[in-house]
């Protein structure tokens, strides 16, 4: 009898239970380092690394590191590739990094590679940091790239080695058509780093940048970002007007074209890999712009599933009077679980539920509020929100604003 009576019970208790509350985002911390503009964001273990923007006057910050032992106090705890410990950085800025934990016969520890980009004759290439004790980074080499260094990098370690990935925006062009956009260095001895190997859509594909594009129109064919998967055998490149280029890396010193994504909405800005490798989100930095999912299972013939979209309920008024478009463009996008991360720009971070990838469903956005935004880089004389990156940890999202720095914001269930 007990046991029919607490079957009865809980049956009641079902009947008359709440729905579960949708996933939203919650602010844990906010650090506004000042001094300029924030760049993209990444954790490690518990601790974020910040990295920074050239702005309108380049007063490039390097890279700030907050320990988030307590993800509700953050703590900053050193700063690397900045003016002040390296002079020879004065003209330039570092808007990405990447940190890893990294074993090979050279070196065994947590290894951080950010990208430098000169402002006017800046030095411009990528860093390398042991970074094994976060409040003590320790500076491996500087490598100068041509010209003016690399956009986005990336960083993976893979049977017995460690490689750096660049992405050199500019050094791609029609008047240039045997420079690389995409290099491979072997980085397994930090201190030493090897250019191994290179590929170019100009090159290999004869897809150039035209010297005289249609006027109003964005024509150009460049390597804005490149990932890897994780056991560095294929290398994902968004390459602007051309799509995502999908090479084989397995032998770096030869990258293979294995195919790419449909032109589309053109702009392709940043990618991330799902579904082990098989499934690719790609983001457009453009007016409007949509993230795009992709089955990638044939890299030869990527197959498009669906596009995201943020309901109309939360589009932006307006737009950013010097970057037209770029209030309503998709950035950056990562994934952990069901979700998706977006950084989206004037919207903030859109959290997306990627269960069912052919109808991928918005969930909740998370927007800095504007009148902590005191720089104003894409708004001059306004304030705006300019969200620039997205890095879920296990248990709290890492974001970060070009205006506002870093926000800590809880992890949605």
């Amino acid at each position: 009898m007990k046991a029919l009576l607490a079957l009865a019970s809980s049956a009641l208790a079902l009947a008359g239970a709440t729905p579960k509350a949708a996933p939203r985002f919650h602010v844990l911390a906010h650090v506004d380092p000042g001094g300029g503009y924030a760049g993209d964001v990444v954790g490690e273990r518990h601790y974020a690394y910040l990295s920074s923007h050239a702005g309108r006057d380049c007063p490039a910050q390097g890279v700030r590191v907050y320990d988030l032992s307590n993800p509700r106090r953050p703590r900053h705890i050193a700063t690397f590739a900045d003016r002040g410990s390296q002079p020879e950085l004065v003209h330039s800025w570092t808007e990405k990094t990447i940190v890893r934990r990294v074993k090979t016969s050279g070196f065994d520890g947590v290894l951080a590679v950010t990208s430098v980009q000169g402002c006017g004759d800046g030095l411009g290439g990528f860093a390398l940091y042991d970074v094994t004790q976060p409040a003590q980074p320790k500076l491996l080499s500087v490598i100068r790239t041509q010209p003016r260094g690399s956009h986005e990098i990336w960083l993976a370690a893979a049977r017995g080695h460690a490689w750096v990935y660049t992405a050199e925006a500019v050094a791609e062009f029609a008047m240039t058509p045997d420079a690389y956009g995409f290099h491979i260095w072997d980085v397994s001895n930090p201190g030493v780093p090897a250019d191994v190997g290179g590929w170019s859509a100009c090159r290999t594909l004869h897809k150039c940048s035209p010297l005289n594009p249609p006027p109003g129109r964005d024509s150009r064919i460049l390597v804005h970002s490149v990932i890897t998967n994780p056991g560095a055998t294929r290398a994902y490149l968004a390459y602007w007007n051309l799509g995502t280029v999908i090479l084989s890396i397995a032998d770096p010193s030869h990258p293979l074209y294995l195919g790419r994504t449909a032109r589309g909405q053109g702009n392709v800005h940043s990618d991330w890999l799902i579904r082990g490798g098989k499934v690719l989100l790609e983001t457009h930095e453009i007016a409007h712009g949509r993230a795009t999912v992709w089955n990638i299972s044939r890299p030869s013939r990527p197959r498009k599933l669906s596009e995201l979209r943020l309901p109309r309920r939360v589009r932006p008024g307006g737009e950013y009077p010097n970057f037209y478009g770029l209030a309503d463009s998709v950035h950056d996008p990562k994934a952990a679980g069901r979700f998706g991360y977006f950084s989206w720009y004037a919207q903030g971070v859109a959290l997306f539920d990627l269960s069912n990838l052919r109808r991928p469903r918005y969930l909740t956005r998370f927007r800095p509020p504007r009148d902590l935004d005191e720089h104003g880089l894409l708004c001059p004389g306004d304030r705006c929100t300019a969200t620039w990156g997205v890095f879920p940890m296990a248990h709290y999202v890492l974001a970060s604003d070009l205006n506002s720095g870093l926000w800590v914001l809880s992890r949605p269930r």
